[in-house]
């Protein structure tokens, strides 16, 4: 199932009210921490539709804008952008999620905030262009994925108006294919954004996909193997049918005392967790 995430919309005013950061995104996180009985879960941050972005600075010349936003019980995430003579772009990225928040931690064996940062990899955006992205973008860092989708941010506005001129990301490219957000369940996993086939007279048959053997070590031992072939069908416009390839297949995770998790990246933005 899809966990419900709230749209944000960010519109930060200068002394004279006029606009001079503007975002509009949705973001979801997926993080991964430790109970007390030292097995480890997954959790599911999603926005809640009451946010606030106390600390948003508009940046000059000099100083770094930012776009923070508060929401939860306790949760905040920022971004700041530097701007060169004619252009600006994504710096770093800062993530605090907060495990005293029992109803998406529960049990966690570490309480209080935990903060992340990592580095925005953003292209440079030409000044007065405003930055689009509707496909998903990933970061992962320190048992956290952070995805975010249906992007549209400009920072340093001229002259209070929001400009009508779009730079678009790769992964908005004519031939990409909507993205299916990633979701975070209680067995299985799964989120893609990939790329559709090129347009033919006919549906293309899809052949059963090649079965790969993707295993976990604790130590130097084996604790999790798995010989299986994968095939997603996401369901869109058009149903759309993809073989997850093992030869460029990496498999990830954790082995704990109850409960064990695998992570699959085809290294194609199609992210999988059993």
């Amino acid at each position: 199932g899809f966990f419900q995430s709230y749209a944000v919309e960010v519109d930060v005013k200068d002394a004279s009210n006029a606009t001079c950061l503007y975002a509009k995104w949705m973001m979801r996180f997926l993080i991964k921490y430790e109970t007390n009985s030292s097995d480890y879960k997954n959790a599911s941050l999603n926005l809640s539709s009451n946010v606030t972005h106390n600390g948003s600075v508009c940046g000059n010349d000099t100083q770094a804008a930012l776009l923070a936003v508060q929401f939860g019980e306790g949760h905040s995430w920022s971004i700041n952008f530097t701007k060169s003579n004619e252009t600006y772009q994504g710096d770093f990225i800062t993530f605090t999620y907060n495990t005293n928040d029992t109803a998406v931690f529960p049990d966690a064996k570490r309480k209080g905030p935990i903060t992340i940062v990592v580095r925005d990899t953003m292209r440079p955006v030409q000044l007065n262009n405003v930055f689009v992205c509707h496909n998903a973008d990933f970061f992962e860092a320190e048992n956290v994925t952070q995805i975010f989708w249906n992007v549209t941010v400009q920072a340093f506005v001229q002259n209070g108006t929001i400009s009508k001129k779009e730079s678009r990301c790769r992964a908005d490219a004519p031939t990409s294919a909507p993205t299916v957000p990633p979701t975070i369940a209680n067995v299985t996993t799964a989120s893609t954004t990939t790329l559709s086939p090129s347009p033919t007279t006919g549906p293309r048959p899809v052949e059963n996909p090649e079965t790969g053997n993707y295993s976990l070590k604790s130590g130097n031992k084996t604790c999790l193997l798995a010989t299986v072939g994968l095939q997603l069908n996401v369901s869109q416009d058009k149903p759309l049918l993809i073989n997850i390839n093992p030869k460029t297949t990496s498999a990830d995770g954790t082995c704990g005392n109850t409960t064990a998790t695998l992570k699959l990246n085809d290294g194609n933005s199609t992210l999988i967790e059993f």
